[in-house]
C-alpha cells in the first residue's frame, strides 16, 4: 500500500467513524447487561445514543442505534428467560428465578398472570413499554410454563417497540438543541422521569393512604 492510499484511508476514518466503531459495541453490551441485571438504565442508554446519532452526518446512525438497542434487549431478555426456565425445571430452583421472584410482589404477579391469560404473548409488548412492567410479565410467563419459542415470538416486537420508543425520546431531545450534550441531558431527564414514575406514584398513594401498587421490575 503506497502513501497516497494510506492518506485516502486516513481520510475515510473520521473521528465520527471511530466514535461509532467504539460506541455501538458498548451500547450493545450495556443494554444486554441491563436486561439481565437491573443495574443499568437501558432506556437512557438508547435515548442518549439516539441523541448523538441525530447530530451525526451519517443518515443510518439512528437506524444502527435502533437495531443495536433492540437486538441487545432481545438477547438479554432471552438469556434471562432461559436462565429462569432452568430454575423452574429444577427441583431446587435457581438464584436467577429467586432473584426474579424477589423483584415481584405477589399481588403484582397475580395481575401479570391475569393479563397474560387475557391477552397472551401480546402483553409482552406492553410490558416492555410500561416502566417496571417487564419482570412481572416475564415471571408470569415462566411460572405459566410458556415455552422459550413462544416467549421469543412475543419478545421480538416488544424489543423493537421499546427501542423505537426510547429512540424517539432521543430524537426529541436532539432536535431541541444544536449541541448534542444538551439533548443528552434532556433525554436522560425524560427517561429517568418515565422510569421513576411508578415509584413516585406509589409514594404519593402511600402518603394519601390509598392502596399502593406493588413493585415490579
Amino acid at each position: 500500500m503506497n502513501a497516497d492510499r494510506l492518506l485516502a484511508v486516513a481520510g475515510v476514518v473520521t473521528p465520527e467513524t471511530t466514535q461509532q466503531a467504539a460506541g455501538y459495541p458498548t451500547l450493545f453490551v450495556l443494554v444486554a447487561l441491563g436486561s439481565l441485571l437491573p443495574v443499568v438504565p437501558t432506556g437512557a442508554l438508547v435515548s442518549t445514543a439516539a441523541v448523538v446519532a441525530f447530530h451525526q452526518t451519517a443518515w443510518f446512525s439512528l437506524l444502527l442505534v435502533f437495531g443495536v438497542g433492540a437486538l441487545a434487549a432481545f438477547i438479554g431478555d432471552v438469556a434471562l428467560y432461559w436462565l429462569g426456565q432452568r430454575g423452574v425445571r429444577s427441583k431446587n430452583g435457581s438464584r436467577w428465578l429467586a432473584a426474579l421472584r424477589g423483584r415481584v410482589a405477589p399481588d403484582h404477579l397475580e395481575q401479570a398472570q391475569r393479563k397474560l391469560d387475557d391477552h397472551g404473548v401480546v402483553v409482552l409488548v406492553l410490558s416492555r413499554l410500561v416502566p417496571a412492567g417487564r419482570i412481572p410479565i416475564m415471571l408470569a410467563c415462566l411460572l405459566g410454563g410458556m415455552r422459550l419459542r413462544a416467549f421469543i415470538h412475543g419478545d421480538i416486537p416488544a424489543c423493537l417497540a421499546w427501542a423505537g420508543a426510547y429512540g424517539l425520546i432521543g430524537i426529541l431531545g436532539g432536535s431541541l438543541f444544536d449541541e448534542a450534550w444538551k439533548g443528552v441531558v434532556v433525554a436522560v431527564v425524560l427517561t429517568l422521569l418515565i422510569s421513576g414514575a411508578p415509584a413516585g406514584w406509589r409514594r404519593l398513594r402511600r402518603r394519601r393512604g390509598g392502596p399502593v401498587a406493588p413493585e415490579g421490575g
